[in-house]
């Protein structure tokens, strides 16, 4: 055999329990190269590998999950507390405890194969353990006063959470916020001077003026620049001013459009730059960490007999340990396929490629025969072919959703004052159950044709028959209960299929697509933010009343309250931070920044003018997030748009699938033997060359190797070049296969090659 594993060191093994040994370790490099983890977490000894299973066990995750999900809930149970879910002191202290337990015994286990001296170099797992003593500390400080006290340190909950296996695309989209800070924060260092030199300028222009409040003092001057910045109070802020000379209005026109129209774009143009190349460098990195991940498992997977190939025994050896779920006849197809020269053995060029591979779906030719063949559907399902690829199908079926929509017009111009019956009318009436009708028949049409299974591959057969159904459940409960007016949005939804139609509508629809995981990354990172400054709130805002306050104020009419009557203006104090739920939707608020700063100045009034600052930086903190999520969907449309251009239907149909010719008599030569051999017996008939396409999904990862391919190439040679020695220091042993592999040892401490800072 080839390298022996590390996990074996010091144990007395048959030559079998080491290779098994071998494809286990190999398994775990890839995995690791496909978590995209540092290789410096790898076990590296027999004693390491109980806690790595234990820590990277599925059922662990989801506990992991689990206890960071409820440690962020509990803040909607303690004070202040949402009234439906408040819990008393004890019990919501004990749940703390426990959640905190189960991420302590976590770290314990990290600490017990990766050792101090690599956790200590790495932050994020230092800020989560420094921010679980704190908690655990607080937690049990509050358990035995029974009452809580000040506690800005639940702000931090949510780093248990981003730092689960379950939210690895969270952590890359705030890795990427934390890359583009520096072009950020340099246009924010222009922006802020641009402000401040114009807040000096307001203040010696318009402090004289009695009947303009907002530049009387340079705080005063500063704030209201920072506010016009948004927009939210123009041309509230000019008036005044205005009213006295209508040359002042220049000095007002000028800083909008320097700071908003010209240095807000600008900003926004740095970081899409940023962000491109960040995206790009992304790729490389992640193709790069890939291939050392392959190279390390190459190396174990090679025999002293075939020392540069990887044969098909030690392949489906390692298709075990790595993706279980595979058959016998997928493992076997994978190799065939990544063997392009038909040697028998993976090169190491070739099996660097086994990450492609993972994502096919293998077939038999025959098998994409037409699923009715030979069924007792089959003249029925014919038919319904037949239908479906006449010429003028859909046509005919455009024409039915346009008459959909014209007899929703219709019932909209019949709507009443009895909002039951227009609900029946728009939803549930006959026109409603004749065009449902017309509907499933179209979609039953659709599934004899192609088959369940071709039928859902595609995203607008899955829209068109999920909002039919919702229609048609929509319309059964307004037969039921014609109160329960939110089902009347479904019936116009199905209208969205006509946006099929035209070009620019698809691109859009397809960007969408491309961009769902990124959003979801996105999605998550504000709900943190908004977590964060929601406990931050609660904490120095909870206890102040917002009705009728801010006396003599600018904003005052916007918090007169009366029990008997009450202005739409007069609302406003339910803008506060009681709890989670409020305090969510008053930061949603201040993200809109329309009136954003009544609120501000409301709390500048009843606790003092520096809390100004809290609405302040959480402004600053979603314009950058949210810039960042534009650049985002800028570079998306524009990959999309590129692809398109450069790739034709046939270009992608090979992009996303792939071929394979074999028989049983090749994989026999291959070395098909065992379990292998009898399942590949039963898809394999003798004699008889068989050929199966893989299919694999369209993702966005899947197109950027195809737009990507020049760069790919080059990074690919520029690797090559600067890798000067084997990409492992472990030397195969020359004598005896089972003896342990020999370490090379540096020349000097100059060679040492330190264990990089561990990331999960």
């Amino acid at each position: 055999m080839g390298s022996r594993s590390s996990l074996h060191t010091g144990l007395h093994m048959s030559e079998d329990e080491h290779w098994e040994m071998n494809y286990h370790e190999a398994a775990i490099y890839l995995e690791e190269g496909q978590n995209n983890e540092k290789f410096d977490s790898h076990p590296s000894s027999p004693e390491e590998l109980p806690a790595y299973l234990r820590v990277h066990n599925p059922w662990y995750h989801g506990l992991d999950l689990l206890a960071s999900l409820v440690l962020i809930l509990l803040a909607f149970t303690e004070d202040p507390a949402v009234p439906t879910f408040e819990l008393p002191v004890w019990a919501h202290g004990t749940i703390e405890l426990m959640a905190l337990t189960v991420i302590g015994i976590e770290l314990h286990l990290k600490l017990k194969w990766i050792g101090w001296s690599t956790i200590l170099k790495h932050k994020r797992t230092m800020l989560k353990g420094i921010t679980l003593l704190i908690m655990v500390l607080e937690a049990v400080v509050v358990l035995c006063r029974q009452s809580s006290h000040f506690r800005v340190t639940r702000a931090l909950r949510p780093i248990f959470l981003v730092d689960t296996r379950h939210c690895g695309g969270v952590r890359r989209f705030i890795r990427q916020i934390l890359q583009s800070l520096p072009p950020i924060i340099d246009m924010l260092g222009l922006l802020m001077f641009f402000v401040a030199t114009y807040s000096l300028l307001g203040f010696y222009l318009f402090s004289e003026h009695v009947d303009n409040g907002h530049f009387q003092t340079l705080s005063d001057s500063f704030v209201s620049m920072f506010v016009l910045l948004t927009s939210a109070n123009f041309p509230d802020v000019m008036m005044p001013s205005y009213a006295k000379s209508k040359w002042y209005a220049l000095f007002f026109i000028l800083y909008i459009i320097t700071v908003l129209y010209v240095l807000m774009n600008l900003m926004l143009a740095v970081v899409y730059e940023t962000f491109t190349r960040i995206e790009r460098e992304k790729c490389r990195a992640l193709l790069l960490h890939r291939r050392g991940a392959t190279r390390h498992a190459f190396r174990l997977l090679v025999s002293r007999r075939a020392p540069h190939a990887v044969r098909l025994r030690h392949f489906a050896g390692l298709m075990r340990h790595y993706a279980p779920h595979y058959n016998g006849l997928d493992v076997y197809l994978m190799f065939k396929h990544l063997n392009q020269t038909g040697t028998g053995g993976l090169s190491r060029a070739e099996f660097a490629n086994v990450y492609d591979v993972f994502a096919l779906r293998w077939a038999a030719q025959t098998a994409r025969a037409p699923w009715y063949a030979a069924s007792p559907l089959e003249p029925i399902a014919r038919a319904a072919a037949a239908a479906v690829h006449w010429k003028h199908f859909e046509h005919l079926v455009y024409a039915v959703i346009v008459c959909n929509g014209v007899s929703l017009v219709w019932r909209l111009c019949q709507i009443n004052e009895n909002l039951q019956t227009s609900a029946q009318l728009l939803c549930a009436s006959w026109d409603t159950w004749l065009f449902l009708t017309l509907f499933l028949i179209e979609a039953a049409l659709r599934m004899m044709a192609s088959g369940l299974a071709a039928y859902l591959e595609s995203g607008w057969n899955v829209f068109d028959l999920s909002v039919t159904l919702l229609a048609l459940m929509g319309a059964v409960l307004l037969s039921i209960a014609p109160g329960l007016f939110i089902v009347v949005i479904f019936r116009p939804l199905r209208l969205m299929r006509l946006y099929k139609l035209k070009k620019r509508y698809r691109d859009v629809f397809g960007t969408l697509v491309l961009l769902s995981p990124l959003m979801s990354s996105a999605g998550c990172v504000m709900l943190v933010m908004y977590y964060f400054f929601s406990i931050i709130g609660m904490e120095l805002f909870a206890s102040y009343q917002l009705k009728n306050c801010c006396v003599n104020t600018t904003v005052e009419d916007f918090y007169k309250y009366s029990s008997n009557s009450s202005t739409a203006l007069g609302y406003y104090y339910l803008n506060n931070f009681e709890n989670l739920v409020t305090s969510g939707v008053t930061l949603f608020e201040l993200t809109v920044v329309n009136n954003w700063f009544i609120l501000m100045n409301a709390y500048a009034s009843v606790a003092g003018q520096f809390t100004r600052i809290y609405f302040m930086v959480f402004y600053l903190f979603t314009m950058v997030v949210l810039t960042i999520v534009v650049a985002s969907v800028l570079e998306a449309f524009r990959f999309r748009i590129q692809y398109k251009r450069s790739t034709t239907k046939r270009d992608e149909e090979k992009l996303l699938h792939e071929e394979v010719h074999t028989s049983w008599e090749e994989a026999q030569r291959l070395g098909a033997a065992g379990t292998l051999a009898d399942t590949l017996r039963q898809h394999l008939p003798p004699g008889v060359e068989v050929t199966f396409i893989g299919s694999r999904p369209r993702t966005k990862e899947v197109l950027q190797r195809r737009m990507y391919q020049s760069e790919i190439q080059k990074w690919l040679a520029e690797e090559d070049e600067n890798e000067g020695v084997p990409p492992s220091t472990t030397i195969t042993s020359s004598e005896d296969p089972l003896s342990p592999p020999l370490i090379h040892q540096p020349d000097s401490e100059d060679n040492h090659q330190p264990r990089p800072a561990y990331q999960l």
